[in-house]
């Protein structure tokens, strides 16, 4: 008995239960409040009554460390775009928009450098010098091609493809005109013939991008060494992928701003040494780390971008980011027509950069990134400075911001790495859903590329560079005016849900259409010719690659504006390098000779159709807040396509509409009746 009443009195009375072991390291909420010697004093049963903790001091002490890690901030801190975004004047204030330009105008710098492969690496019209008229023969090459770039037939190439080096080689011949006279045209030799075409020690080129030398004719990549040209596209898609991948996850530790500038001082090391360059060993070896460098810029400001923007105002804003970056997919030819010659256009294209070096001391880091990951000393700063240079009053502070703000001054930093998305429940699936789509969009379109400007199809049109490269950028610019306008009326998902139908559309009827017309087209009587096919096969071709831009660009946003703001960079990445690995499949493809290309083109037709269901699954993010921390984004649920009538029961509940069902199981369980106009998913009758 003595024994029995000295564990009651231990426990605080005969009702007590055991306290429970140690689960996990840590003990039960409850339990370990009552053991922590928080100077308590005995209550009526025995037990500990809990004093209230002393408040938190700025200087903070062990207590108020040990408090601030574990108590949550202040919501108003944490709704940025209702409270911290509104207070500093939106996109009103002039400080803002100043901002905004600055991220708009290395965009077009940026467009320069995404399609220089196009000039640098073009694969021109090749023949062997004729015998004791080399030097004749190259002068007069370089007058004649200047004159007209129409005459010189040549396999096309797009921004993201170009043909193969075996269509090339087939044209390439011996010439015999004369010193003083233009040298005829090539014509296309025997299949037998390719081997006794190579057997040359020097070569003439007729180079189709309006330069007189480029990487190609520098150091002879063609025949034996045309597998080089390969490698060297490679190397500047390779860098872009890792680059996203790993300055994704930098940013979102140690902040947008740094990123950005480290990523400028070196694209200016390594982008004005790819100029200097002694063989293609060297060139293809910089133009990764150049790449690497680009990535670093793109992600960063697309980031920036997204974070400074009120929700109705995010996709216009990155929409004129990518029109002005196809501004400079427009003037590229202009600018390689200037220059004349690959190494003066590679340093013409990376000199602007160095008017971004003056960002260091203008470009502020993100506001935004600043309160998720709350290091609110730097915020408090940089709000100020805000209101600074808008001219704003702080006393207008209605919400309460700076008062709130001041509180958690003492809070420590709370970082998060992109590797934590793995143990949510949403999050990750979104994030690989429009990885899946951004890997789709762009692979296919390499698809669609080839099958318009392949040499199949027998266009004279498309023969000649210039309109090749102005069809594609032309396609690209109309895709983008569609997407602003589908985008306003279906949202994000519904929008890109539209695009991805067409271009599954587009990709089966060019596969299954044109493989029957091509049967019937062998039969007299059946009236097809392969006309009929070609022009089936071009209006496919554009459909598809119209549809297919625009599900890889409205996927990168997507994705900017479902993803918190801790890992924002670290999923832009993500689906960014999925996008590069799209791109990357055209050059595997032409190093392979277009071997496997049907299959190709047969995989990503699938994974289309996959994707149509995917993109189901995920939310709307029109007119929403962006979410700032990992659990807002785990409330980005999806919602129904279509919104339900009037009166209907939503099978889906939104996240205002979320109840608490412990009551209504509780009263199940003991025979209580549940209140009128309850029902059986927590909802009022209708």
């Amino acid at each position: 008995m003595a024994i029995d009443r000295r564990r009651e009195a231990a426990g605080g009375g005969p009702g007590r239960q055991p306290a429970p072991a140690e689960e996990n390291g840590s003990l039960p909420p409850g339990d370990a409040a009552a053991s922590a010697p928080l100077g308590g004093r005995a209550g009526p049963g025995g037990g500990a009554e809990i004093q209230p903790l002393p408040p938190l001091h700025p200087g903070g002490g062990p207590h108020s460390s040990c408090c601030s890690a574990a108590a949550a901030p202040s919501l108003l801190l944490l709704d940025y775009d209702g409270s911290v975004l509104p207070f500093l004047g939106g996109l009103g204030g002039g400080y803002q928009k100043t901002l905004v330009l600055l991220t708009w105008i290395p965009a077009l710098f940026i467009g320069f450098s995404q399609f220089s492969d196009s000039f640098l690496l073009d694969q021109p019209n090749f023949w062997c010098r004729g015998a004791g008229k080399g030097t004749e023969l190259a002068g007069v090459t370089t007058t004649g091609r200047g004159g007209d770039m129409g005459n010189w037939t040549s396999l096309p190439t797009t921004p993201f493809s170009t043909a193969p080096w075996e269509a090339a080689g087939n044209r390439s011949n011996s010439s015999g005109a004369d010193g003083g006279d233009t040298p005829p045209l090539p014509s296309p030799p025997d299949k037998g013939d390719n081997a006794s075409n190579c057997n040359c020690h020097a070569w003439d080129y007729g180079i189709r991008a309006g330069l007189v030398q480029n990487v190609v004719s520098k150091w002879d990549l063609v025949c034996d060494n045309a597998w080089k040209v390969h490698i060297a596209k490679f190397s500047l898609l390779v860098g872009l992928i890792f680059g996203y991948l790993i300055t994704g996850c930098i940013a979102d530790w140690v902040g947008r701003r740094p990123v950005l500038l480290f990523s400028i001082i070196f694209i200016l090391i390594f982008g004005l040494t790819v100029a200097l360059s002694v063989n293609v060993t060297m060139f293809s070896t910089l133009r990764f780390f150049e790449g690497f460098c680009l990535a670093g810029i793109i992600l960063t400001l697309y980031a920036l971008r997204i974070e400074l923007c009120p929700p109705g105002k995010r996709f216009m804003i990155t929409m004129v980011a990518s029109f002005v970056a196809m501004a400079g997919q427009f003037l590229m030819p202009g600018l390689a027509a200037l220059c004349r010659d690959w190494q003066v256009l590679q340093a013409l294209i990376i000199c602007p950069f160095l008017l971004m070096l003056l960002y260091w001391s203008i470009f502020p880091e993100s506001l935004r990134w600043l309160m998720a990951t709350q290091q609110f000393e730097s915020a408090k700063r940089l709000i100020l400075h805000f209101t600074q240079k808008n001219r704003m009053n702080p006393e207008g502070d209605i919400k309460g911001v700076m008062p709130e703000l001041e509180k958690e001054l003492s809070r420590r930093p709370k970082k998060v790495c992109i590797v934590k998305v793995v143990g949510t429940r949403n999050l990750w699936k979104n994030i690989v859903v429009l990885c899946v789509n951004s890997l789709t969009g762009y692979g296919i379109h390499h698809c669609f590329a080839r099958s318009m400007m392949g040499h199949e199809v027998k266009v004279p049109l498309l023969e000649n560079f210039y309109a090749d490269y102005y069809t594609t950028a032309s396609i690209a610019l109309v895709s983008c005016l569609a997407m602003c306008v589908v985008v306003r009326f279906l949202g994000r998902r519904g929008g890109l849900l539209l695009f991805m139908i067409l271009t599954a559309l587009a990709s089966l009827l060019q596969l299954g259409l044109l493989n029957l017309i091509g049967k019937y087209s062998q039969h007299p009587d059946s009236g097809m010719s392969d006309s009929v096919k070609d022009k089936f096969s071009i209006a496919f071709s554009i459909v598809g690659m119209f549809a297919s831009h625009a599900v890889g660009s409205l996927s990168v946003f997507f994705c900017a504006e479902i993803t918190p703001t801790v890992i924002r960079c670290g999923g832009l990445g993500l689906v960014l390098a999925s996008a590069g690995f799209g791109m990357l499949t055209a050059p595997i493809i032409e190093l392979h000779n277009q071997k496997g290309y049907f299959l190709h083109h047969i995989i990503f037709a699938c994974c289309t159709l996959i994707c149509i269901i995917c993109i189901l699954l995920l939310p709307e993010s029109r007119d929403q807040n962006l979410p700032e921390n990992i659990s807002n984004g785990e409330h980005y649920t999806r919602q129904p396509l279509l919104p339900h009538k009037k009166g209907e029961q939503p099978l889906l509940l939104t996240n205002a509409e979320l109840k608490d069902y412990s009551g209504l199981h509780d009263a199940a369980a003991s025979g209580d009746t549940l209140p009128e106009g309850a029902t059986a998913n927590g909802m009022k009758a209708m």
